[in-house]
């Protein structure tokens, strides 16, 4: 949240989150399970590239500390504490800041996702760059009823939507900031023929 805040004190407009890291597909699994109230097989998927038997580990992991540490699906910081990762509370952290600060957002891939999840009050404040491949990353933009702006099976988190998406939004602001209407261009309004 503090880093949202020296951000748009140095005249930041717009912030695109990313992660990178191995094995935060799993802490992210996790954190989808509960959030979205699915089992972990239907928000699990392969990560960086998981063979079958390395998919079905990663399922039985995600079972196990859920059924181990019990979060509470209606206390996202209980569920955090207890499934997520250091990575879904930062981001998280970013989203929050960035509705404090009135700074938007911009979601990158599963685990920006996840975090996005956490805090659906700072919605507003969102905006999805792409969906993730992973199983979870559709649910969780429809959890949020964010639509997003690039769908391109895209596997990656690493802030590549966020970067790939910046120049559509400047296209579409520039569109809204400059574009003449009618009546300065001087062209007859549209009719519609019977």
């Amino acid at each position: 949240i503090r880093k949202v805040e020296q951000l748009k004190e140095q005249g930041y407009e717009i912030i695109a989150t990313g992660e990178m890291g191995i094995g935060n597909t799993t802490t992210s699994s996790a954190v989808a399970s509960m959030l979205l109230s699915v089992a972990p097989e239907q928000v699990t998927g392969r990560g960086a590239g998981l063979s079958s038997a390395g998919l079905e580990k990663k399922i039985s992991v995600i079972k196990d500390a859920i059924a181990n540490y019990q979060p509470d699906k209606e206390d996202p910081v209980d569920v955090l504490s207890k499934v997520g990762g250091l990575d879904i509370a930062g981001l998280t952290g970013v989203f929050l800041g960035g509705a404090l600060y009135r700074v938007p957002v911009v979601i990158d891939g599963f685990i920006s996702s996840v975090a996005a999840r956490m805090v659906p009050v700072s919605k507003s404040y969102f905006l999805p760059s792409h969906v993730s491949k992973e199983p979870a990353g559709a649910m969780l933009l429809e959890a949020l009823e964010l639509s997003p702006l690039l769908t391109c099976n895209m596997s990656l988190g690493e802030g590549t939507g966020a970067v790939a998406v910046i120049p559509v939004l400047e296209m579409g602001l520039s569109v809204y900031r400059e574009m003449t209407t009618f009546e300065k261009a001087k062209i007859e309004q549209y009719e519609v023929l019977k």
